[in-house]
């Protein structure tokens, strides 16, 4: 099969240097024909060269050719570092279409690497992961992932089930001498592979915050302090505050991260009844905030006593995964014994504490393998394949199910998924990763 070579700017265009990356065959031509000097001669030694169209310079840079195998795609590969300026890179990239090597699709680089088996499914899903990582302990399990953790861990459960396959084949070859001991160990075998698959299901649950952040809604009748709160929170006065009930009338989302953990705030309008039309908008708005989050904060005015809303607003949220907040916690005369915490948005008393508990009640897990949805739902679709082999009447119907339980296990490493599927992975990258 002739494969194309590629070519993309895998830095944002217009700092002070930009680096282009090519992969492929041509790329030793490319370096003979762009550069005052055959860096393919040199491998793997980062040199400075005039970069050509003929005898024009183009710009002065450093580049390096990586031969074969042992590079990021796989294939021979020339890095190009030029300066970053949106002209001067554009104009190699004009050049280097001239070469018969084509622009990179989104996450081509990658998908080559994959393909040609420098890493697994998971492992190149979490190379975009890494790049988009928004907190600290996202990069953590995202490094994790890159670095094979998730692979090794579907690779023992893996093992176990190829094992019970070839018991359970050598039963059917030998019905008479084994059947009757692999009929015995099948089941112990299976349901140590569904423990560790539910374990892992468990993990992605509370891992998936990690990536995808933890949405928290921060809810209360008008006036109660969300938005100085919300102020307080990420340091910063994004919040218009005022003393006037209703001034929030839509929700307001801003991202951070509490000890690691990325958060994403959404301070909601005053949950309450209003025939205000737009107001009315911004409560349904809440509403819906309220319904999406993964953790709910109710603010409730620590220097008034609970009104009629207050109530409204408690049976609104019972059930939620719910902190109850006392606000304006500066002004208190007393320790109020209802709500968890009291918090001042004026002083920070408090604060702290609060982004502790958030990322307590979002489950998020320090070293979780699983972040990704999609593996999630394969290893589910697996452990229903090995509930159904647990069951089944006949070794060769357990047979069947454990192959489509491999089948799911696959789908997360690549081993046994789908082209369009890929397509679909790699669609979702930047360009020149």
């Amino acid at each position: 099969m002739t494969v194309d070579t590629i070519y993309a700017p895998s830095t944002a265009v217009g700092g002070a240097i930009a680096l282009i990356r090519v992969s492929g065959p041509l790329c030793p031509t490319i370096a003979r024909e762009m550069l005052d000097r055959d860096v393919s001669k040199t491998p793997r030694m980062l040199r400075f060269v005039h970069m050509l169209d003929g005898e024009k310079v183009l710009d002065d840079g450093m580049a390096c050719f990586l031969p074969g195998k042992g590079t990021y795609t796989g294939e021979d590969m020339l890095e190009l570092s030029c300066h970053g300026g949106s002209r001067t890179v554009a104009r190699l990239l004009e050049r280097l279409s001239r070469t018969g090597a084509r622009p990179a699709e989104p996450g081509e680089f990658t998908k080559r690497a994959f393909l040609n088996g420098k890493m697994d499914l998971s492992e190149a899903e979490a190379v975009m992961d890494v790049v988009s990582a928004r907190a600290e302990e996202s990069l953590k399990a995202a490094l994790e992932q890159l670095h094979g953790k998730l692979s090794e861990r579907i690779g023992g459960i893996e093992e176990l089930l190829i094992d019970s396959l070839s018991a359970i084949d050598a039963a059917v070859d030998y019905p008479d001498e084994v059947e009757e001991d692999v009929s015995l160990a099948l089941p112990e075998s299976l349901q140590k592979a569904r423990r560790e698959i539910n374990a892992l299901i468990d993990e992605g649950r509370q891992g998936r915050v990690l990536r995808e952040g933890v949405y928290v809604a921060l809810v209360g009748r008008p006036n109660v302090g969300k938005s100085s709160l919300l102020n307080a929170l990420i340091g910063t006065d994004r919040a218009i505050v005022t003393d006037l009930p209703g001034t929030t009338r839509d929700t307001l989302d801003e991202e951070t991260s509490f000890f690691g953990v990325p958060v994403r705030l959404v301070d909601t309008a005053g949950i309450r009844d209003s025939g205000d039309l737009v107001e009315k908008i911004g409560i349904d708005r809440a509403k819906a905030a309220l319904d999406r989050a993964d953790v709910v904060v109710l603010l409730l005015d620590g220097t008034q006593a609970l009104t009629e809303e207050d109530e409204q607003l408690l049976a609104l949220t019972a059930g939620k995964n719910r902190l109850i907040l006392r606000s304006k916690g500066d002004l208190l005369q007393t320790d109020d014994a209802f709500g968890e915490l009291s918090v001042s948005a004026k002083t920070g008393d408090g604060l702290d504490e609060l982004k502790r508990r958030i990322v307590a009640l979002s489950g998020a897990r320090e070293g979780a393998a699983i972040t990704n949805e999609r593996h999630i739902k394969a290893l589910e679709n697996a452990r229903d394949a090995l509930h159904h082999a647990q069951n089944a009447d006949e070794l060769t119907l357990a047979a069947t199910d454990i192959r489509e339980a491999l089948h799911h296990l696959g789908a997360i490493t690549g081993r046994d998924v789908d082209a369009t599927v890929i397509d679909r992975i790699f669609s979702r990258f930047c360009v020149g990763k």
